[in-house]
């Protein structure tokens, strides 16, 4: 008898239970639902995508057909197998040049079977979950391959808007391209002009009506526009033409040298795979500098994002369609047009399925030389300034040069060779390229390393080494981050042997944790800057012997000078300070040692010129709260005032404490400074202490300080007023619910100083209000709504701005 047959018999009078007793009935079956802003998202992607899918055919020869297959089996398999919930995939423009070549060497067909082939690569390496490593690949590599592709794509397509037929490569196209301009057609020309005009002014629209205006997309409007207008002056123009789906070819066997085909599928899967996965994580960027929640399904999985582009390129090879990748445009579209889920990619798949079977005779309008004056455009747009500021200040400037040279006059998959080549000879240059400088400073020698110090540098190191004179005091600066074994030892054996000749060394460097002497002569040190003293992992302060204590001076507390490591470095102090006052002392010598040097200058300078600071930076006096940390100021930024709960004492309810309000006056009036921030933190022991005390009982120095903090409970009951919120998300609980409404109580205290209120009314200050979750480490700025006052999360800045 199965297992899944009953055993007992069945009672004809039993009544069938449907749901467990005492339990509401089970719900019908979930009713699907797509959220207004993905239906309104869709569309925007579709609008761009419909034009640049034709456009992206023509410059590729394959037929106009297999843009819009690419592109609907992109929204719906990719859409809903991929991992980046918001990115939209179909044909794109990056793929343009590997496509076009394919079609030339070994024809349609047998480029639908690479591009088959390209997808079960892609599966494989999603299996393989390798899907982080491609993005190991140098940057200056990726928009060096794509600065490439779109110098390629703009030659080529130039030739159509001239009214010719472009030729297999660039050089050739240069070369051709005179008499082309000589035998230019002006129909095709005038209509390309538009286009680009149209596609250059429209998103510069001013006004409301130009706010309104610019809500459809410039491709379209390009496109739409050069069609009527050709239509309209009766130009006659090759156009596009979309025959019988009848007639529409799909993967054949491949056919070709074994070898050319397997490099065609490598460079395939290259191109698509790493533009995929480099778009999904542009994709993350741009959701988490969006406000509003998280889209559905959190932040992209690479290795998911892999296998959904793979089955798509399975499919649309299968199909007749071009190869599919990520594509920027229409996913920063997808995000800046609110979609929330994977739904709006899908949305426009099916919207290009429609147009594709009911739109033919409208399509069939548009004139190709208005395509190829649009994917011209794109192409252009892929050499990005910002990239070339990017890795020039990064000093990668030749491998982006090489690699972009590389894909113009040779190909893809060789200009990235070339690229990755040179990336290598880069790094091995700058792991060579040493210096080392010797000088003396009021007596003291400085030798100066600047690069990582190898064997290779070794020569060089014993030459500055050997022109330091015995018994000298001598620092060496290690400005790098790594030292091999080599480079070690003939430091530490100079060390050795300068010291005994009755000269003293001090090594510093940049890096924490860099040690010369022996671990048992200083103590094994991994710390770095900012790290608590309680996780401090090095050895406990020395003992010192009684009968040794009383020979020691002042100046035998100091650490031993070889150790450059961070707070930690230090490993003596004096023998009747304790742990707590070794901490202080290891800190301080730290500082000395490490720190003291890099801020001298500025230090000196602002002795000379007095403090200036911009800000008066008003936060609570709790330990964790590093201000200068989270606001990534320096000495001289911020004029600080701290105290229990960052409370502001309305004027005239000091009660013989004028601490705030003397310093609130000094900054404003003497200082002048142009800014005030109320800084609050979760898990505020202040706020904790007001919502958890009783009226009454014994008036403590604490108690009577918290009174001014009675208005901010007063306010959070009172529905009428306006509190604080943060943006995204409701507070956590009671206490981060004050803490916000404290820093809005306390901006209303200070606008009551009259300093405060004279120079607002002048124009000269301004007053900002902070959260600063501790837990989370994310910063909160306040921001006046009509509902209230509303904490926005600071987001990451741009490193490339």
């Amino acid at each position: 008898m199965s297992a899944c047959v009953p055993t007992r018999a069945a009672d004809p009078n039993r009544t069938e239970r449907t749901h467990p007793p005492h339990s509401p009935p089970p719900a019908g079956p979930r009713r699907f639902r797509i959220a207004g802003a993905d239906v309104s998202a869709s569309i925007a992607v579709f609008l761009i995508a419909l034009p640049l899918s034709l456009g992206i055919a023509l410059a590729t020869g394959a037929p106009l057909q297999a843009g819009l297959v690419a592109a609907a089996v992109g929204g719906l398999v990719a859409g809903r197998l991929g991992g980046s919930p918001l990115q939209v995939s179909g044909p794109a423009a990056g793929l343009t040049v590997v496509t076009a070549d394919l079609i030339q060497r070994y024809g349609w067909r047998t480029t639908c079977a690479i591009t088959v082939l390209a997808g079960l690569a892609q599966l494989g390496l999603g299996c393989l979950r390798v899907a982080r490593g491609a993005l190991a690949v140098s940057p200056a590599i990726v928009h060096g391959m794509l600065a490439g592709i779109g110098v390629t794509i703009a030659v080529a397509q130039l030739h159509i808007v001239l009214g010719g037929t472009p030729q297999s490569s660039v050089p050739d196209n240069l070369r051709a391209l005179p008499a082309q301009l000589a035998a230019m057609r002006p129909a095709a020309v005038s209509v390309s002009v538009l286009t680009l005009a149209l596609l250059l002014l429209w998103p510069r629209l001013p006004g409301r009506a130009g706010r309104l205006l610019r809500k459809v997309p410039a491709a379209l409007v390009a496109v739409a526009g050069a069609t009527a207008a050709a239509a309209l002056a009766g130009l006659r123009l090759p156009k596009v033409d979309l025959p019988s789906w009848s007639n529409h070819a799909l993967a054949g066997l491949p056919e070709g040298p074994v070898l050319g085909l397997v490099a065609a599928v490598l460079t395939t899967t290259l191109v698509c795979s790493v533009q995929s996965l480099l778009g999904a994580v542009a994709v993350d960027k741009l959701v988490a500098g969006r406000p509003g929640p998280p889209p559905r399904g959190g932040r992209s999985n690479l290795d998911r994002e892999l296998l959904g582009q793979g089955a798509a390129n399975i499919v649309s090879g299968s199909l007749g369609g071009l190869p599919i990748a990520g594509v920027a445009v229409r996913s920063s579209a997808n995000v800046h047009a609110g979609a929330v889920s994977r739904n709006s990619t899908m949305l426009h798949g099916v919207l290009v399925v429609i147009a594709t079977l009911l739109m033919v005779p409208i399509l069939e309008l548009i004139p190709l030389a208005s395509l190829a004056a649009l994917v011209m455009a794109v192409g252009i747009q892929m050499v990005s300034l910002n990239h070339i500021r990017t890795v020039t200040r990064h000093r990668e400037v030749w491998v982006y040069a090489v690699t972009t040279l590389g894909v113009v006059s040779l190909g893809v998959l060789e200009g990235v060779a070339l690229g990755i080549a040179t990336a290598v000879g880069v790094a091995l240059h700058r792991l060579t390229r040493t210096r080392i400088t010797h000088e003396e400073r009021e007596g003291v020698h400085h030798v100066h390393v600047r690069g990582q110090l190898t064997f290779l540098a070794v020569p060089r190191l014993s030459r500055a080494l050997h022109l330091v004179p015995h018994g000298a005091d001598t620092v060496v600066e290690l400005d790098g981050s790594f030292m091999d074994h080599a480079a070690f030892e003939t430091l530490q054996d100079w060390q050795k042997t300068h010291t005994a000749q009755g000269g003293t060394v001090e090594i510093t460097g940049r890096h924490p944790g860099t040690r010369i002497s022996e671990p048992q002569a200083t103590g094994d040190c991994r710390c770095r800057p900012w790290t608590p003293w309680r996780n401090h992992q090095c050895d406990g302060p020395r003992s010192v012997p009684p009968a040794e204590q009383s020979t020691q001076g002042p100046d035998r507390s100091e650490p031993d000078p070889t150790a450059t490591g961070g707070p930690s470095g230090s490993s003596g102090s004096s023998g009747s300070s304790g742990p707590r006052g070794h901490e202080l002392a290891r800190g301080i010598s730290a500082f000395q040692r490490n720190t003291a040097p890099l801020v001298r200058s500025e230090l000196a300078r602002l002795a000379r010129e007095g403090q200036q600071p911009s800000q008066l930076f008003l936060t609570c006096a709790d330990s964790r709260l590093v201000t200068s940390m989270i606001t990534s100021s320096g000495p001289g930024d911020l004029f600080v005032v701290r105290n229990v709960g960052n409370l502001v004492p309305r004027p005239g309810e000091e009660s013989g404490d004028d601490s705030v309000a003397a310093a609130i006056e000094y900054a404003v009036d003497v200082l002048q400074v142009r800014s005030i921030t109320v800084c609050g933190h979760s898990g505020c022991g202040a706020m904790q202490a007001l919502l958890s005390s009783e009226p009454g009982g014994a008036r403590s120095p604490l108690k009577r300080w918290l009174r001014h903090g009675l208005p901010s409970l007063e306010r959070m009951a009172d529905d009428s007023l306006p509190g604080g919120r943060l943006a995204g998300r409701s507070p956590a609980d009671a206490v981060e619910q004050l803490c916000l409404t404290n820093v809005v109580q306390q901006l209303e205290h200070l606008r009551a100083h009259d300093s405060v209120a004279r120079a607002i009314e002048q124009g000269s200050l301004e007053l900002h209000g902070m959260y600063f979750h501790v837990g989370e480490a994310e910063a909160y700025l306040l921001t006046e709504t009509d509902a209230g006052g509303v904490f926005d999360r600071v987001r990451e800045s741009d490193l490339t701005a």
